[in-house]
């Protein structure tokens, strides 16, 4: 079966999200291209502004899951559209892991949405908007396991 990996996009600040991730789950980046990396086409230009962003950036979680990211460049007509369409869950084995991935990744949230707290359907659960404009959720099941 295919591998599921998260594809951040951002407007500019591609770098400073990574390097704060990096922090969170304690993982170096596997690598960065900048827009300014791409080989020279006469067909195809970046604007001089843009070289420095990132084209693509990524970091491991774990052994089976990757967080990746990139930056818009609007001149290609690209803008990153942020909201809660889509969040990013964790689901941790244990309340402490919990605890921490949720103590680090909602320092200056935009939004706390709910709390790490119990709720019927896990022994705690959250869900913010980062201070980059990612919506996380945090799950730990424990005895509550559906099914």
């Amino acid at each position: 079966m295919a591998k599921l990996h998260a594809y951040l996009n951002f407007n500019g600040n591609c770098e400073e999200a990574f390097n704060f991730y990096q922090t969170v789950f304690n993982t170096p980046l596997l690598g960065t291209h900048r827009f300014g990396d791409m080989p020279a086409d006469p067909n195809f230009s970046i604007p001089e502004g843009d070289n420095n962003k990132i084209m693509h950036t990524a970091l491991h979680i774990n052994d089976d899951v990757m967080l990746m990211g990139s930056d818009c460049i609007e001149s290609f007509g690209q803008k990153a559209v942020f909201g809660t369409g889509t969040y990013i869950m964790l689901d941790t084995a244990t309340p402490e892991e919990a605890q921490e991935l949720h103590g680090k990744l909602s320092v200056d949230a935009q939004n706390l949405e709910m709390d790490l707290v119990e709720t019927f359907f896990a022994e705690l659960f959250s869900s913010f908007t980062d201070k980059f404009g990612i919506s996380w959720m945090i799950h730990y099941e424990g005895n509550k396991k559906m099914g």
